[in-house]
C-alpha cells in the first residue's frame, strides 16, 4: 500500500530503468536529503532486465537490493514510490500497475510513446488521486534555478505583455551518419525522434513559463540520415532527427519550437528567449547559471541585456546549496525534482508537473506529427480544463 500523508515512517523507493536516466535519479535519491529537509525514504530496489548488469548500477548508485521483474516490486508493502526511468513504449503499462498498487509514481518524459497511451496514463493518475496517490512527470528543467526565476519575472510583470517566444533544444550526437542505429531511433520504442525526446521539453518550458496553453499547432519533422548500422547492417531509421513548430496560445503569443539531434556544435543547448513590450529574457542550457534580462523600460542609453548569475540564496532551490557565485549543474535538477516530489507526498499535496501537464504536452507533439503528415495544416486545439493544484516548487 502506498504511504500516507503525514506517516512518518520511511518511504520505500523503486525505480525502474538504471541506463543514463537511471543514474540521474539515482545520484538525485542519493543525495537529496543530504542538502534538503525531506520525508525518511531508503532506496530499496533497483530493477532492471540484465541481473548482472542491474547488480553492478546497484551496487555504484546506492539501491539495496535488485530484481529483473517490476511486476514482482509492485506487490511489496515496503515499497511506497515507483520511479520510472525505462523507455517511453513501457510506460503505460509499468505506470498503469504501479498506480493501481497503490504507489506513488514519478515518470519519465514525456509521458508516453502515443496520445492513447498518455491519455490512459493520465486517467489512471486521476484514480489514483482520489486515494491520496501522487504522480509526477518528470520535466526536469522546470527545476533549474534560472528558469525559476525567469518565471518568476515574467509572472512580476517585469517583461509586460508578451507577444513572442523562442525555444530550441539542439544536439548533435547523430550529426555523423555512421552513429549507430539505438532504441531511440525506432518509432516502435521511442514513439518519435527529436520531437518526443527534447522538443517535448522545450514546448513544457512554454507552458511553465508563460502558465498558458496552445490553441494551434503547425509543424514539419524531418529525418536526415535514413539508414545507420545496426546488428543487422544498415537498419532504417523510423523517427525524426529534427523539428519544427510553431505554436499560438491562448493569450495570443506565438512561440517557434525548434528541435535537432544533427545541429553540429551544439551538445546539449536548450535556448529559450521570451519577448514581451516591457522587457525580455534569455536563456541557455549550456549556461544553466546564468539568466539574460533587458528592462526596456530604462533609458535607451542604460538598455541591453544583463547577466544575472542565479547563484543567491533568494533564487529558487539554492539556499540548500553553496555560497553565492558557486554554480551547479545539470544533476541537480533531478536532485530538486525529488525533492519536490516528496515533500508533495509528504504535505498530500498534488505535485507539479503533474500527468495532466504532461498529458497537455503529448497533444501538441501528436498535432505536430499530424500537422507535419499533413504538410503545413494548421491543427486546431482546444484548451483542456486545468485543476486547481498546490505545488511545492522552489521553494
Amino acid at each position: 500500500m502506498s504511504q500516507e500523508p503525514g506517516n512518518k515512517g520511511p518511504l520505500g523507493v523503486a525505480m525502474i530503468g538504471y541506463a543514463f536516466m537511471g543514474k540521474a535519479h539515482s545520484n538525485a535519491w542519493r543525495n537529496v536529503a543530504s542538502y534538503f529537509d525531506v520525508p525518511a525514504f531508503e532506496q530499496k530496489i533497483l530493477v532492471g532486465r540484465d541481473a548482472a548488469a542491474v547488480s553492478e548500477a546497484a551496487a555504484k548508485y546506492g539501491w539495496n537490493e535488485t530484481a529483473t521483474d517490476w511486476r514482482s516490486v509492485l506487490g511489496r508493502d515496503d515499497i511506497h514510490i515507483v520511479d520510472i526511468c525505462a523507455p517511453g513504449w513501457m510506460h503505460a503499462e509499468i505506470a498503469i500497475a504501479a498506480l493501481e498498487a497503490g504507489k506513488h509514481v514519478l515518470l519519465e518524459k514525456p509521458l508516453a510513446n502515443t496520445l492513447a497511451e498518455a491519455e490512459a496514463i493520465t486517467a489512471a493518475g486521476q484514480a489514483a488521486r482520489t486515494r491520496g496517490v501522487q504522480s509526477m512527470v518528470g520535466f526536469n528543467y522546470r527545476r533549474v534555478p534560472a528558469l525559476g526565476l525567469a518565471k518568476e519575472l515574467i509572472a512580476e510583470g517585469r517583461l509586460g505583455t508578451v507577444r513572442q517566444v523562442r525555444a530550441a533544444y539542439l544536439q548533435d550526437w547523430l550529426a555523423d551518419e555512421s552513429a549507430p542505429m539505438t532504441w531511440r531511433l525506432t518509432k516502435d520504442t521511442a514513439g518519435s525522434g527529436a520531437l518526443g525526446d527534447i522538443a517535448s521539453h522545450a514546448i513544457d518550458q512554454v507552458l511553465f513559463l508563460l502558465d498558458d496553453q496552445v490553441t494551434e499547432v503547425s509543424g514539419r519533422l524531418q529525418t536526415f540520415v535514413r539508414r545507420r548500422p545496426g546488428a543487422q547492417g544498415l537498419e532504417d531509421v523510423t523517427v525524426d532527427d529534427a523539428a519544427w513548430a510553431t505554436l499560438t496560445l491562448a493569450s495570443g503569443v506565438v512561440a517557434s519550437v525548434e528541435a535537432s539531434r544533427v545541429a553540429t556544435g551544439r551538445k546539449n543547448s536548450l535556448q529559450l528567449e521570451v519577448y514581451g513590450d516591457k522587457g525580455a529574457i534569455m536563456f541557455d542550457l549550456e549556461n544553466l547559471n546564468e539568466l539574460r534580462f533587458l528592462d526596456a523600460t530604462a533609458p535607451a542609453r542604460e538598455q541591453g541585456f544583463r547577466r544575472i548569475l542565479v547563484s543567491e540564496p533568494e533564487h529558487p532551490y539554492l539556499d540548500a546549496w553553496w555560497p553565492q557565485g558557486h554554480i551547479i549543474g545539470w544533476e541537480h535538477t533531478f536532485t530538486h525534482e525529488v525533492r519536490d516530489f516528496l515533500l508533495a507526498i509528504d504535505g498530500g499535496t498534488e505535485p507539479s508537473p503533474s500527468f495532466e501537464d504532461g498529458l497537455e504536452v503529448q497533444r501538441i507533439l501528436n498535432a505536430v506529427e499530424e500537422s507535419a503528415a499533413a504538410k503545413s495544416s494548421t491543427i486546431q486545439l482546444t484548451p483542456a480544463a486545468r485543476p486547481a493544484a498546490t505545488t511545492t516548487e522552489g521553494a
